[in-house]
């Protein structure tokens, strides 16, 4: 049986690197690379420095895979913003992360 466009992209991105889900949970609003860096810091309370090529990189491979918009702003800066195929990619992270989180606090006193 084929997969459909929206199995592939699950396939290829859950479970999501960490990178990758930062970026995504940035892009909720439009952002420009440096504006998605500085978030990603924020979010992660400093925890996550992202180098602009890893940016870049991701934001390549998410534009072509149909996860993100590009387009350019009044000043002709690139912006991005996360695509309705972004958006359900994430639901499905989301829920994975949620029964992690659930799994981990119900096991966590086994290994205290």
């Amino acid at each position: 049986m084929e997969l459909s466009a929206t199995d592939k992209l699950l396939k290829k991105y859950v479970p999501m690197t960490e990178t990758a889900f930062y970026i995504l949970l940035s892009l909720t609003k439009p952002r420009h690379g440096y504006g998605i860096i500085k978030h990603v810091e924020e979010l992660s309370g400093g925890r996550i420095k992202l180098g602009s090529g890893t940016v870049y990189g991701t934001l390549t491979k998410m534009n072509k895979d149909g996860l993100i918009t590009v387009y350019a702003d009044e000043e002709r800066k690139t912006v991005y913003e996360v695509s309705e195929s972004g958006k359900r990619v994430m639901t499905v992270e989301i829920s994975r992360l949620k029964e992690l989180h659930r799994n981990a606090v119900a096991c966590e006193e086994d290994f205290l």
